[in-house]
């Protein structure tokens, strides 16, 4: 009518919260619909996903709706955590998803959430920042709690290892267990034992050794804490080295950098084999070089377990009596027993060169020259104090055997 006054629009009437959750309840299906359109369209993670994952992931995003309407119909009902809303997918699907891609998920529900519900109450959109609030906080909890649980397990399996190998028990499903530590280590490996630190930072010893390109497992036995040191990469060939394109440490010079470690006390090194397989021996060298280290007063630190072989054999060693029978007097014996006897002679001697030539009736030089001779063909100098001990280890170990086989063949 002219002239008259238009009437002022009429505010919609607020829903009550039964009829909110009725509404809720009715358009639960096409929120489900719609969000899954939103993840394929705006993810492409999920796109690349198989169908079962895809799946599970709907399942996860559909139980994140039902479970906000739960939530929205009586906050004090049930506790509404995220595991209630992984709970309806496969627990696999946690491997297969990061935390960042679970927190995309959450921000891409709630954006369609909130899109369908803009022009709802206040009420229901404070709850829905809430809910997105302490659901995006509880997804963080199920990751923290599944990667703790994973580091625990972690832990368990890598002892295990490690005591099979100190032990030499191996059985089928070794491989799989140190695969599942993600063990990156080729070709050779060596033992290391010392003492175990009141502070014992694992993570610090794992870049340490992967800044030398290794790869260390990890066992603590009481106030003994022994590492299987493998290398991250294949040992340089001979080629490589002379032309000087690979610069990969020694086992030594690995253990070097790793003593500051370990605890106070000795530190002994395995001696080299050529695979995880064979690691048992190292470390029966070293745990074996590890209860007798005391007995060398001047040790260096870390010492290499062969250094230590005199020790080893007089506490009954058998690895420690084959080794000097096989490394030093067979080679010798077979060798020349001429150099034996010079050998003996000098040892017997107290390392003297005129007392030994006098002894062999012949000339001092001569002595000196079998000598080096000595060296050449077994690697061990006897002019020095600490390598004339362990010849003269082997030389007596060595003499009994002798004496044990002839009596047997009798």
């Amino acid at each position: 009518m002219p002239g008259a006054r238009a009437k002022a629009p009429v505010a919609p009437t607020p829903k009550t919260k039964e009829q909110t959750l009725s509404w809720l309840r009715t358009i639960s299906g096409e929120l489900s619909t719609a969000t899954l359109k939103r993840l394929e369209d705006t993810l492409p993670w999920y796109g690349d996903m198989p169908p079962g994952r895809r799946s599970a992931v709907g399942l996860v995003a559909q139980a994140g709706i039902t479970s906000f309407i739960s939530w929205f119909d009586d906050p004090r009902s049930t506790p509404w955590i995220a595991a209630d809303v992984f709970g309806a997918a496969p627990r696999e699907l946690l491997r297969s998803i990061s935390l960042q891609q679970t927190l995309q998920l959450i921000r891409v529900t709630v954006e369609v959430v909130e899109e369908r519900v803009k022009d709802g109450s206040e009420l229901l959109r404070e709850a829905i920042l809430l809910y997105s609030r302490e659901i995006a906080f509880g997804a963080a909890d199920v990751y923290a709690r599944a990667a703790e649980a994973r580091g625990l397990w972690d832990v368990r399996l890598e002892a295990l290892v490690v005591d099979s190998i100190l032990s030499g028990e191996y059985d089928d499903e070794l491989p799989s267990r140190i695969a599942a530590l993600g063990w990156h280590g080729h070709g050779e490996v060596c033992v290391l034992v010392g003492t175990t630190p009141k502070m014992l930072d694992v993570d610090q010893l794992r870049r340490s050794a992967r800044h030398m390109a290794a790869d260390v497992l990890i066992g603590v036995q009481g106030n003994r804490l022994v590492l299987v040191i493998g290398r991250a990469h294949p040992k340089p060939t001979d080629a490589e080295e002379a032309i000087g394109t690979a610069s990969a440490l020694s086992f030594m010079e690995i253990a070097v950098q790793l003593e500051p470690s370990f605890g106070a006390g000795h530190l002994v090194l395995g001696h080299e084999v050529p695979n995880l397989v064979d690691a048992s021996k190292s470390a029966k060298a070293a745990l074996a070089g590890f209860a007798v280290a005391r007995s060398w007063r001047n040790a260096p630190r870390p010492v290499q377990a062969d250094d230590l072989l005199p020790e080893r054999a007089l506490a009954g060693d058998p690895l420690a009596r084959a080794t000097l029978i096989h490394r030093i007097y067979r080679p010798l014996q077979a060798h020349s027993t001429e150099l034996l006897t010079t050998l003996w002679c000098y040892l017997d001697n107290g390392r003297s060169l005129e007392a030994t030539a006098r002894e062999l009736f012949v000339h001092p030089n001569t002595v000196r020259y079998r000598l080096k001779r000595v060296s050449e063909v077994i690697g061990y100098d006897a002019t020095g104090a600490r390598e004339a001990l362990i010849l003269q280890a082997a030389l007596i170990i060595g003499s009994i055997s002798d004496h044990d086989g002839s009596t047997r063949r009798r």
